[in-house]
């Protein structure tokens, strides 16, 4: 065997193997973006589970029952990520409506049972919060490698396609007041 024709079986085989490798690292980062959103999507399974029970600690106060409930069961049913997304936001909407509610029922404020609730729903947004910046930043590593030389072009001979970053408002996120400084 002549020494040109080992060294281009030697360059090919290296770039096999290099290829082997991105492969790896591409499958490696798409699983870790599906673990990262079964996270997510635990996590608002949780917040839904709760919802039901904080409205029903609500209920005797005022009326919010059905808007609360029928917001939640929309949005678990969302099919798409995007659905889900805008669907958890008007969800967050009504949680916040409920919350602002209870300002004006000192009683509820004061109940053992209310506190808990509150303190497991804060629980559960903060869960909601850790497992969306995880998400999102596999989502980025991903994409990262989906868009860099030399592991695009295994990618793209793959299929490999950029995935959108989950973005949700929480109910524990108040907006900053606006200070006069005049």
């Amino acid at each position: 065997m002549s020494l040109s024709l080992m060294l281009l079986l030697a360059v090919l085989g290296a770039a096999v193997l290099w290829g082997i490798v991105l492969f790896n690292r591409l499958v490696a980062r798409r699983n870790h973006a599906r673990e990262a959103w079964s996270g997510i999507d635990v996590q608002l399974k949780r917040r839904h589970d709760l919802l039901p029970k904080l409205v029903e600690a609500v209920k005797a106060y005022a009326g919010f029952e059905r808007s609360v409930q029928a917001a939640s069961v929309e949005a678990r049913a969302g099919a798409s990520r995007s659905e889900l997304e805008r669907t958890e936001n008007a969800l967050t909407g009504q949680l916040r409506g409920l919350l602002a509610v209870v300002e004006a029922y000192p009683d509820l404020k004061a109940s053992r049972s209310y506190l808990d609730l509150q303190q497991q729903i804060t629980e559960a947004e903060e869960q909601i919060q850790y497992a969306r910046r995880y998400y999102n930043g596999t989502v980025r590593e991903l994409n990262i490698l989906i868009d860099s030389f030399p592991s695009n072009l295994v990618a793209r001979l793959f299929g490999y396609a950029h995935r959108d970053y989950f973005e949700i408002e929480l109910a524990t996120q108040r907006d900053s007041p606006a200070l006069p400084f005049s």
